[in-house]
């Protein structure tokens, strides 16, 4: 894995002698990831009214059967890492979920696939977390069918809440999060006063208002669950004294793809609070309640802490509303040891933002279950493969492809594209093991993913209209090693899928073609060239995956 760096400075594309390896274990930020809810837990439980015991049961009404709930609207909901994961869910899929709260995070995709942008940028201010790229990235997104389309969100009550007392996401992060929803039309009511610390904010949390400590529940003084849902669903009755419902817990491992919970950094159990209204056929709303990091079931003991103290069973028994609480789980590894939500992309999960996250589609699946369609098959739909450093490289040449070499920068500043200040313009190749698609699987999709690292001018304004085409040779373009010869040789599936503009950030491009799809090869290697159709004439160029892998996603069935 490739180290996680700060952004550089742009870069010439001139010759530099290789200074140091380009990828090193990240595992000193990838703890420090922990610093969402850094605290250690203190002995007492939750001070909640008396909640129900978990029963095993699954998400319909009858164990095994289709019997749906009736459920009219879908909201989101969450704290930290769950609330940035609440603002995925509602972007990705807009189109099933009308509405999010969020306590104490920001933007949607603020990392960006990054860590070191998560930290710096979406939980601190020492990086500029460039809102007007995300909500444009946002668009690039949806224009490509990434994630539901965004005039969906026009109209949507959002909820956002940020406590000034807060050290762990700094309020300008979750004003981002406000004006990029006001920027999409949606409804925005914003409670930015409260001297609160990091937390969910309920009347049953033990925590005073303004300490940032485990379980991470604050009582500030009044009741910001009936600020959220009043917000969200319009006017709420009062809250139920205690919770007389039933709380389900159920299998995770049958909505997770590939069938393994833990494989996601997921819990085995999961829970759904369903008031008797709501199990006897009544039509109720839905609330996805998403705990922060270190608030999940499994995380040391926790428990249901947060199922017993977020103050939603109360209002769902008296609202008609059902609340799933699906559970995070740490890893084993520093990749997520404190049970996050995966709001960052770790365990290579490219997509963890859009349509086909692994962790989204996770908990897209449970709500289906809840409304009573069948989940997928969890064998997998889709395998995601990372470029083979070894072989991946750059060929410069002249405009006609002559003087052709091998690029010698990639170490240093990443895969070039375009045309550097040595007047030459650069190619890049990427080989995959594509021998790791499933065996006696129809191909449907498949689509790179590339991360920019620096830049100069614009590649495609120059000339105007100018496109970043991806070339798909089965086997290797010659010998698998990054050769000269790579800047011109015949592809199997020329210009097979395109990447639109980006200038910051990830960018995904667009479906490989049906060719592309037939030609990549399921005995060992594909390779694939990115370049752009036509020289620049002048200088303008970009480097790409200084940092991590180009990645291949493959879906299938």
């Amino acid at each position: 894995m490739r180290p996680l760096r700060a952004t550089r400075p742009t870069r010439s594309l001139r010759s530099v002698r290789p200074r140091r390896p380009r990828r090193r274990p990240a595992a000193l930020l990838l703890a420090a990831a922990g610093a969402l809810f850094s605290l250690a837990l203190p002995a007492s439980p939750v001070s909640a009214a008396a909640a129900p015991a978990p029963a095993p049961g699954a998400l319909t009404p009858v164990a095994g059967a289709l019997t749906p709930y009736d459920i009219s609207t879908v909201y989101t909901a969450g704290v930290s890492s769950g609330g940035y994961m609440a603002t995925q869910l509602h972007v990705a899929y807009s189109g099933t979920v009308s509405g999010s709260a969020a306590f104490a995070s920001g933007p949607y995709d603020c990392a960006q696939g990054m860590l070191a942008t998560a930290l710096n940028a979406c939980m601190d201010t020492l990086q500029d977390l460039r809102l007007a790229q995300l909500e444009q990235a946002t668009r690039d997104r949806a224009a490509q069918g990434l994630v539901d389309p965004v005039a969906n969100l026009a109209d949507d009550p959002v909820y956002v809440f940020s406590g000034t007392r807060d050290t762990t996401v700094r309020q300008p992060v979750a004003t981002a999060l406000a004006d990029y929803y006001t920027h999409f039309g949606a409804r925005v009511r914003y409670n930015r006063t409260t001297a609160a610390g990091h937390a969910w904010i309920s009347p049953l949390g033990p925590n005073s208002c303004a300490v940032t400590q485990s379980p991470f529940l604050n009582d500030c003084g009044f009741d910001a669950e009936a600020e959220m849902l009043g917000h969200l669903m319009g006017p709420v009755s009062a809250p139920a004294a205690q919770p007389s419902g039933s709380l389900i817990r159920f299998d995770q491992n049958a909505y997770a793809p590939g069938g393994s919970a833990a494989a996601l950094s997921m819990g085995d159990d999961g829970f759904a609070y369903v008031p008797a209204s709501c199990a006897g056929g009544a039509k109720c709303r839905l609330m996805v309640a998403l705990h922060g990091c270190k608030q999940g079931y499994a995380y040391q003991g926790f428990g249901t802490r947060f199922v017993e103290g977020a103050h939603l069973n109360e209002y769902a028994d008296t609202n008609g509303m059902i609340v799933l609480y699906p559970q995070a789980a740490p890893t084993a590894t520093l990749e997520n040891p404190n049970g996050c939500w995966n709001w960052w992309g770790y365990l290579g999960d490219s997509a963890y933002a859009r349509h086909g996250g692994k962790q989204i589609e996770t908990v897209m699946r449970m709500i289906g279950a809840l409304r009573g369609s069948t989940p997928p098959p969890t064998g997998g739909t889709s395998v995601t493969l990372p470029s083979v450093d070894a072989q991946d490289g750059y060929v410069k040449a002249a405009a006609d492809g002559s003087g052709a070499a091998v690029g010698t920068l990639e170490d240093l500043y990443g895969l070039a594209l375009g045309r550097g200040t040595d007047g030459k313009v650069n190619r890049t190749l990427l080989s995959f093991d594509t021998s790791r698609i499933p065996a006696g699987k129809e191909i449907t999709r498949a689509y790179l993913t590339v991360d920019r690292s620096s830049g100069a001018g614009d590649p495609w304004a120059s000339p105007a209209g100018n496109r970043l085409l991806v070339d798909v040779r089965s086997g290797c373009f010659g010998g698998c090693a990054v050769e000269p010869a790579d800047w011109a040789a015949p592809a199997t599936a020329a210009g097979a899928a395109e990447f639109g503009p980006f200038f910051s950030g990830r960018a995904v491009s667009g479906d490989l073609s049906a060719a592309a799809l037939a030609a990549l090869n399921r005995g060992g290697t594909t390779q694939m060239r990115l370049g752009f159709a036509a020289a620049p004439p002048s200088i303008a160029y970009l480097f790409v995956n200084q940092s991590a892998p180009v990645t291949l996603t493959v879906e299938y069935r």
